[in-house]
């Protein structure tokens, strides 16, 4: 049952991202079209800020999914299993807290400008600050997971390097 959930929710957030990155293009072209012409829209840039926002934290979780951010493991593939484990262990706990912090005060700030419109378009504010809390609840979510198996599995140095699909 989790595999499929983790399935789907890898799809969604792959559909997401490649659906946002040809938002954000077709935007883009549209207002170099449209300034080429000397007929310039004016909510394009204000557009495209908000689906770059959303774009990078559908990457995040696109990276943070299939472990492939940047980690720099020299040092840490050095320790013993025990100490490797522990370490793990400690980097998922730091993961979890970031992700509670992300959605906490992603909260604050979305809150805070739900009643502050863009300036050419007529939607709140809070949305260019919506994916902060996304991207903290599932911070957290995949954290817990990732911690869950670590307790479960004891995987020395250099064990856990495939993908989440």
């Amino acid at each position: 049952m989790l595999f499929v959930a983790q399935l789907v929710l890898d799809r969604a957030i792959r559909w997401s991202a490649i659906g946002l990155t040809l938002a954000l293009l077709a935007v883009v072209m549209l207002g170099v079209i449209t300034r080429a012409m000397n007929d310039p829209l004016i909510w394009t840039d204000e557009i495209s800020r908000f689906l770059m926002v959303w774009t990078a934290v559908a990457g995040w979780l696109l990276a943070s999914r299939r472990r492939a951010h940047i980690r720099i493991r020299f040092f840490h593939d050095l320790l013993p299993k025990p100490a490797w484990r522990g370490w793990e262990i400690l980097i998922q706990c730091a993961l979890i807290l970031f992700g509670a912090l992300l959605v906490w005060y992603g909260l604050e700030i979305a809150i805070r400008n739900h009643d502050m419109e863009a300036l050419t378009l007529p939607i709140s504010l809070s949305w260019m600050y919506a994916p902060i809390v996304i991207s903290g609840l599932l911070t957290v979510g995949q954290g817990i997971v990732e911690l869950i198996e670590r307790l479960r599995r004891p995987v020395g140095p250099g064990g856990d390097q495939g993908l989440v699909e």
